[in-house]
């Protein structure tokens, strides 16, 4: 089930272990202050607990079924019109969806008190595998926003 992500990136190369794509972007934004070493260090530890949880499962299957099931369909945009400004629902780009997927994920991880950050991807990929956490709570609220403000598609640009 590799699922291959084509990046617009021309400097973005697959990571050493998994030799995806996702991976390196996952561990690209899971990055800070130019640490990579330390960001791939704490991805591969959450790969080696999902590994351990799930035995029947490769973790890789793992990530991208969870961000899978993250990605949102359709969002909201503020769009004014004369004087009063609306939320139009409009349909999410794959690379967009991609971007967001990996945000919430990743804030929803940032968030989480009292474990190491490899637990809290660990537990927050997992939960997003079997669409629960804070991830698909982001997604659903979205959907939610966007069914709600439907009555406002015609203002889509």
């Amino acid at each position: 089930m590799a699922l291959e992500y084509r990046s617009t990136e021309v400097f973005l190369r697959p990571d050493v272990r998994y030799r995806s794509i996702l991976v390196s972007k996952f561990i690209n934004n899971l990055m800070r202050k130019g640490k990579k070493s330390v960001a791939e260090k704490v991805f591969y530890q959450a790969m080696d607990l999902l590994r351990s949880r799930f035995a029947d499962k490769e973790p890789l299957e793992i990530v991208e079924t969870a961000i899978k099931n993250v990605k949102p369909m359709v969002e909201v945009k503020s769009k004014r019109v004369g004087g009063a400004t609306y939320q139009v629902p409009v349909e999410v780009s794959r690379k967009r969806q991609l971007s967001l997927a990996i945000r919430w994920i990743l804030s929803a991880v940032k968030n989480k008190k009292g474990k190491p950050t490899y637990q809290k991807l660990a537990d927050e990929l997992s939960d997003a595998y079997k669409r629960q956490g804070v991830a698909i709570t982001q997604r659903e609220n979205t959907h939610k926003m966007a069914e709600a403000n439907k009555a406002f598609a015609h203002f889509a640009w």
